[in-house]
């Protein structure tokens, strides 16, 4: 091609007029975009649940399921009832795989440190761990709270805490999650832990 035409081409292009808008008509129905208040859609929800009376049940069964947890905790799982009276010593030193830092940064123990809490506190008083829901448990612990007089603390694994507390009118606990029962490797209960030097006594105390 003449590079001239060439030329000639170009700027005709670059002159041509820019192509007009058209309107090309309405291809089908029009619906203006809206998505559902998501907001207004729960109010609502709530406002008919509260007019039928349900929503004031879902409350009421909400706070009993939550009373009933709290007056009779999920029981420990994986405890078995004691045979045989057994003992054996525990201790509970601790390993700091990481140092234990204060709030300016300074090391207070060393990583890889073991630290034995019964060098700086004590036990303070027996503890009795049984399950509250075997009356020939309960029966034993209400005779250690006889035989001891003061000095021991009463930790349930199962059953309510709150009617044995009233009846005794002293503090009966709850091992929450079963936290102490693992870090003692109990398998059965009743058992009594007390404090003996640096380590910790466990008996394992059949019921009669």
């Amino acid at each position: 091609m003449h590079l001239g035409a060439v030329t000639l081409g170009i700027a005709f292009l670059c002159a041509a007029p820019p192509a007009a808008a058209r309107d090309l008509g309405v291809l089908g129905p029009l619906h203006p975009i809206a998505e559902p208040d998501m907001v207004e859609d729960i109010t609502a929800m709530l406002k008919e649940k509260e007019a039928s009376g349900e929503l004031a049940r879902i409350e009421a069964d909400g706070k009993k399921r939550a009373l009933e947890r709290i007056q009779t905790p999920l029981p420990v799982q994986g405890l078995r009832r004691v045979q045989v009276q057994r003992t054996w010593h525990f201790d509970p030193s601790v390993r700091f795989e990481e140092a234990l830092l204060d709030d300016k940064g300074r090391v207070i123990v060393p990583a890889g440190t073991l630290v034995n809490p019964l060098d700086t506190v004590s036990l303070g008083s027996t503890w009795f761990l049984f399950d509250g829901r075997d009356p020939a448990q309960v029966a034993l612990a209400r005779a250690e709270v006889e035989r001891t007089r003061g000095a021991l603390r009463l930790i349930l694994v199962g059953g309510s805490p709150l009617p044995l507390a009233r009846e005794w009118k002293r503090p009966v606990y709850f091992d929450q999650g079963g936290r102490a029962v693992q870090r003692l490797g109990l398998t059965a209960v009743p058992a009594r832990v007390l404090q003996d030097g640096r380590l910790l006594r466990i008996e394992e105390v059949p019921p009669q």
